[in-house]
């Protein structure tokens, strides 16, 4: 019996498939309902981790089910049910091809650019004299293509729009969306002294034609976080800033010859570390809800969710 969530196996009544994400596995039953489970496994440099971390899907799950539940006023969403601390379940909707990342820092993957020279990202000019984790006058949209395995690929308004990925209509509102999603996101984080840096959402259409939020949204997973707290001192000094983000994890990737290139081994992940990332991930959900990360019993956790998965779709 396992304490951590690596995969999951099960056969639900009425279930027409499975699908394996780098950290979700999501169940179709009939033609309409999708049962998501956010696992325990982690990925950067879109790989895989080898090791679990200890209650990060229930951290996902209940961070991004409090900012479905605080942002359906603005976009319809998918959610409908969350039987379970790791499990969140809602309407089957046709994904868009695209991912909408916006970023109001110079962070990340976009100062890894700038700092090699490059001034254009997705087709939106950065301006010049920028340094690391600088905020942007306005925040950017910097889309991707979504890519079931290897790296998502950065891509531009402009070849979404030629090469038919999306309509320029729904492509008004996934950018409306976007910016008004960003906006409250930030406002909520800013309540609890964080800020909001950088984030991606998906969208979708529901059986109606309905644009609609799905996934999951302002987790660590999708999302970047800096403590407001000594931001403009750091900024000025040149040193990093102190984050709630896998960003740490890439780090530590990185300091130990991983970024995920064609002959690089994926390092050993000590206990200790696995449970420090834990850690940072309860800290995270509490600074980000304010509410206190209340531990589920993780004693057999895959037959605890199939428990209680299988009661909701009795009920």
């Amino acid at each position: 019996m396992s304490n951590v969530i690596l995969k999951t196996d099960f056969n639900f009544p009425n279930q027409k498939n499975i699908y394996k994400g780098k950290v979700r596995d999501v169940y179709t039953i009939e033609d309409d309902i999708l049962i998501m489970i956010a696992s325990d496994r982690i990925s950067a440099f879109d790989h895989v981790l080898p090791e679990g971390i200890p209650y990060k899907g229930q951290v996902l799950s209940q961070i991004a089910a409090k900012f479905l539940s605080a942002t359906s006023d603005i976009v319809p969403n998918w959610l409908e049910a969350t039987p379970d601390p790791s499990v969140s379940i809602g309407k089957r909707c046709e994904p868009f091809k695209v991912e909408m990342v916006i970023r109001g820092y110079l962070t990340g993957h976009a100062w890894r650019e700038y700092r090699s020279g490059k001034r254009t990202l997705c087709g939106v000019t950065m301006p010049e004299g920028m340094v690391e984790n600088q905020k942007f006058d306005n925040p950017i949209l910097t889309p991707t293509t979504k890519a079931d395995v290897g790296h998502d690929e950065d891509i531009s308004r402009q070849e979404i729009l030629s090469q038919g990925l999306v309509s320029e209509s729904d492509y008004i509102l996934l950018e409306k969306y976007t910016r008004e999603l960003f906006q409250r996101g930030t406002e909520m984080a800013a309540d609890k002294g964080l800020i909001l840096v950088d984030t991606k959402y998906e969208f979708g259409k529901d059986k109606n034609g309905v644009i609609t939020l799905i996934d999951e949204i302002h987790t660590p997973d999708s999302s970047r976080y800096f403590y407001m707290d000594g931001y403009q001192e750091k900024l000025a000094s040149g040193e990093q800033q102190k984050q709630l983000s896998k960003e740490f994890v890439r780090q530590w990737l990185i300091e130990n010859g991983f970024q995920g290139k064609d002959g690089q081994k994926i390092p050993q992940m000590s206990q200790e570390f696995c449970s420090s990332v834990s850690d940072r991930y309860i800290e995270l959900f509490e600074h980000i809800t304010g509410d206190k990360f209340i531990k589920e019993d993780v004693s057999d956790v895959l037959t605890r969710v199939e428990k209680n998965i299988l009661n909701y779709l009795g009920n």
